[in-house]
């Protein structure tokens, strides 16, 4: 499967969170993002360096900037179960915009076309690393990175193409 590119329909499937009052949620990508401008953004996986330390705290740091600029949802996708998500969602209390979306069994990712196989380091199948700007389901930036980089699909690359 291609991965997912500017000018596609952002696919619909079911994600799961917790929300304000502490309860597990499911919903679909199209009751989170339909008729709103969103940033979608992925990681490989909770509590990984980068991931921790630079790609979530530059979407937690711009998050009133892109509110600013337009942006309704600001969703965080991430094969991990809901727990694990939970559980990293309280290590940023400063997030305010920030909706941490947990990807459990690939379904989500899978429908991107945007896996990586990190079987070799006994991580299985997670998400490439990547940030989408979607207005009204379709695509309109979509940065993806190769392999374990860290150059393209950041907080500034969003905000540079809006």
């Amino acid at each position: 499967m291609a991965p997912i590119a500017v000018g596609d329909t952002l696919p619909d499937g079911t994600l799961a969170y917790f929300d304000q009052d502490d309860q597990l949620q499911q919903a679909s990508m199209h009751s989170l993002a339909s008729g709103k401008k969103v940033v979608l953004f992925g990681v490989p996986g909770a509590f990984t360096p980068t991931c921790s330390m630079k790609h979530v705290p530059g979407f937690i740091e711009s998050g009133d900037k892109l509110k600013a600029k337009g942006i309704d949802e600001i969703l965080l996708i991430s094969v991990n179960d809901p727990f694990v998500m939970k559980a990293w969602a309280k290590t940023y209390p400063e997030n305010k915009h920030v909706k941490f979306l947990a990807d459990g069994s690939a379904a989500y990712t899978h429908a991107l076309g945007l896996e990586l196989d990190l079987s070799e380091k006994g991580l299985g199948v997670r998400s490439k690393r990547f940030s989408l700007l979607v207005d009204s389901l379709r695509v309109k930036a979509a940065n993806i990175e190769s392999g374990g980089e860290f150059t393209v699909s950041g907080a500034e690359d969003i905000l540079k193409a809006l």
